[in-house]
């Protein structure tokens, strides 16, 4: 394949954008113009992924099918982000493939770099992008979100670019790779980390919601977002709670038996053993103790019990082109 005039695939999944769509249409084709003006691109598509939008936004894009570079793929419910991005990878036809946010956070003046990066270098297979910074997003969110890819990368198998989102650029053959992998609940950070290959960093700044509207539909300390690290990032890369638990039996065991032991010389030696308050907190203490770590085998059990089902990871309603 000749990278040096490539066709080029943008993903985008949305849901409910009809604010932001006309910019960000405006804008890719602007940029694509320019790409191809300069011969670096010889066609290009975008390939929108609508994750069952209850506003407008379909309706609009089907109105600028007729330009000849939209493909719209429309599924049959709201699956998630992550998923339409593996069905609008499915549905693209380019040499390579970039995956962004529709909500103009990822600005497509960035595209260019991404592609230059790519062409550049014939080993690279992945351009992943880098934030130097996150315009309008609070330091809670930033300081939240930056301790999570640490602690997956300490203890999972895999290494997350800290500060690094899903704004990527990917070679047909990493876009193969990750369209082999079927597991029911994917991560699509972790999985492009997984396939390896050689990868390279392209840094930018990323922007505020275009619409105006808070930067992102869920709070990072929402019962969602954490669901979604245990799930999705934690329990899918890494079997360190279950070694955790591991080596806390183990631990506990032998508190216990040290404990026994003091209570039998006691006995022995004639010592009174007070102490109701001390068996109740012990009593507690374990059992709570029992009851969060039977919580995480139960992550692990649920996505087992996904797994063997093998119920498909999404479903496509509708896939327009012209």
């Amino acid at each position: 394949m000749n990278r040096a005039s490539a066709s080029v695939s943008v993903v985008l999944s949305f849901y409910n954008e009809q604010a932001v769509l006309p910019e960000l249409l405006s804008r890719l084709r602007m940029v694509f113009a320019s790409l191809m003006e300069r011969g670096q691109v010889r066609f290009y598509e975008l390939v929108f992924v609508n994750d069952n939008s209850t506003d407008a936004s379909e309706a609009y894009l089907r109105s600028e099918l007729g330009r000849g570079d939209i493909v719209l793929v429309s599924m049959s419910r709201n699956f998630g982000v992550s998923e339409c991005v593996m069905a609008g990878m499915a549905h693209a036809g380019g040499d390579a493939v970039i995956y962004m946010d529709a909500d103009l956070q990822d600005p497509p003046e960035v595209i260019p770099r991404l592609v230059e990066a790519w062409m550049a270098d014939p080993e690279v297979e992945v351009v992943y992008t880098t934030r130097t910074s996150r315009q309008g997003e609070s330091r809670v969110k930033m300081f939240v979100t930056k301790i999570g890819y640490r602690f997956i990368n300490a203890i999972s198998d895999i290494e997350l670019q800290v500060d690094s989102g899903d704004f990527k650029l990917l070679s047909r053959r990493a876009v193969e790779c990750l369209l082999q992998l079927k597991e029911d609940k994917p991560y699509m950070r972790g999985l492009v980390s997984w396939i390896g290959f050689k990868q390279v960093p392209v840094y930018y700044d990323r922007l505020p919601r275009h619409d105006g509207r808070q930067n992102t539909k869920m709070n990072v300390l929402s019962r969602k977002v954490i669901y979604y690290w245990l799930d999705r990032a934690l329990i899918s890369f890494s079997d360190a709670p279950l070694k955790l638990m591991l080596v806390l039996g183990f631990i506990l065991s032998g508190i216990s038996m040290s404990y026994i032991l003091v209570v039998i010389a006691q006995k022995i030696m004639g010592v009174a053993v007070p102490g109701l308050s001390a068996i109740m907190s012990a009593v507690l203490f374990l059992g709570s103790l029992q009851i969060m770590l039977l919580g995480f085998v139960g992550l692990y059990i649920g996505a087992i019990f996904r797994e063997v089902k093998q119920r498909p990871r999404y479903l496509v309603k509708e896939v327009l082109r012209k």
